[in-house]
């Protein structure tokens, strides 16, 4: 009689074993995540308690001369022994810094870790830094990406069309896509790219570069985008058309028509934009979706050409420079001004006039 196999030592089937496999896998990862995030709320907490212990320190000691010098280097010099080069003089004055910076515990966000803090602290303006750390939480950025918004300068280029009051708002909430207008920068900063500013650049050169590094143009582009797909073909009568990137935002649930111009915008370019927003807007775009977006990236364009080629309350097709290189806050400052003087020139124009003979 052949001998009976024990069947109950024996694997269980693959089908039934996976998912079996893949819940355990999900219960240690979720309690991983936790345990990491218990642990860096737990440093970050640390690291400000030491900062507020030096600061309370120094101002007890203030009155001698260097104090809070020589009890830092004095504190990593037997911190270090104790506790690592963690707690060396560097990070001790972070850690000051920490404190002064962030003087409320309970508004720090647990979801930042320690180098995403480090990052903040370079951030002198209290208004950039609380919209870097709104931001950084949101958009769950890493800190090599929450570097990167920052050497761009995201705070400050956001900030260009937005009065006193949408400055606060940006600083306190981060970047709220309330309207499609929302979503655009004026300039954009593509120096991801590592392409040369030079009169040899191609449109071609510029889409391939954008594409073979898209999740940065992502981060750059913001949030809720999607990318669709690039020379997407307009047939009219025969004739076609290509618009360079077609993205899709899931926020204000649109297409986002993007078109390259290398050098100085012209009103054909402009038209060009318009016609290619009007397409998708009458047969792409469903009833339950709203207008799409059109956003023209030039190196260099005239605000009254874009003024008179677009409709009055135009609010679908935008012209936004673009860099190749990370601006410097001059820079930004030349923007800002030239932001300023076109608002006032555009107030100056709308403005109504006494007619001769009418005043008093």
């Amino acid at each position: 009689m052949p001998k009976q196999r024990n069947t109950s030592n024996e694997l269980a089937p693959a089908a039934d074993f996976e998912p079996v496999y893949q819940r355990i896998s999900a219960i240690l990862a979720e309690a991983r995540g936790r345990v990491w995030q218990a642990v860096n709320s737990a440093m970050v907490a640390a690291y400000w308690e030491i900062g507020r212990t030096i600061v309370e320190a120094e101002q007890v000691g203030q009155a001698r001369a260097d104090y809070g010098q020589r009890l830092i280097e004095n504190l990593a010099e037997r911190l270090k022994a104790e506790f690592g080069k963690g707690f060396d003089r560097s990070n001790l004055w972070h850690m000051r810094g920490f404190y002064l910076a962030f003087p409320i515990l309970d508004a720090l966000r647990r979801e930042l870790s320690w180098t995403h803090y480090r990052s903040l602290l370079r951030v002198e303006n209290p208004d950039a830094r609380g919209f870097y750390a709104a931001e950084a939480v949101s958009a769950r950025w890493s800190t090599r990406e929450l570097d990167r918004q920052i050497n761009s300068l995201l705070f400050e280029r956001l900030a260009l069309s937005r009065d006193k009051a949408g400055v606060l708002a940006l600083a306190q909430q981060g970047h709220e896509i309330q309207q499609a207008s929302d979503l655009i920068k004026d300039p954009y900063v593509l120096e991801f790219t590592g392409l040369p500013s030079s009169e040899r650049l191609r449109e071609t050169d510029l889409e391939q570069a954008l594409i073979d590094k898209l999740q940065q143009f992502l981060l750059e582009l913001g949030k809720g985008f999607a990318f669709m797909g690039r020379q997407q073909r307009v047939t009219l009568d025969g004739q076609h058309f290509f618009i360079d990137l077609v993205f899709y935002n899931r926020l204000t649930r649109c297409f986002v028509l993007i078109d390259l111009k290398i050098g100085r915008l012209t009103h054909e370019d402009i038209g060009q934009m318009q016609m290619y927003v009007n397409y998708y807007q009458r047969e792409l775009t469903s009833a339950d979706e709203n207008p799409p977006l059109g956003i023209i990236l030039c190196t260099d364009k005239s605000e009254a050409v874009v003024r008179f080629t677009l409709p009055e309350g135009n609010t679908q097709i935008f012209a936004s420079r673009y860099k190749l290189h990370l601006p410097t806050e001059e820079e930004l400052a030349a923007e800002l001004q030239r932001e300023r003087l076109d608002v006032e020139l555009r107030q100056s124009l709308t403005e109504p006039t006494d007619a001769p003979g009418n005043a008093s």
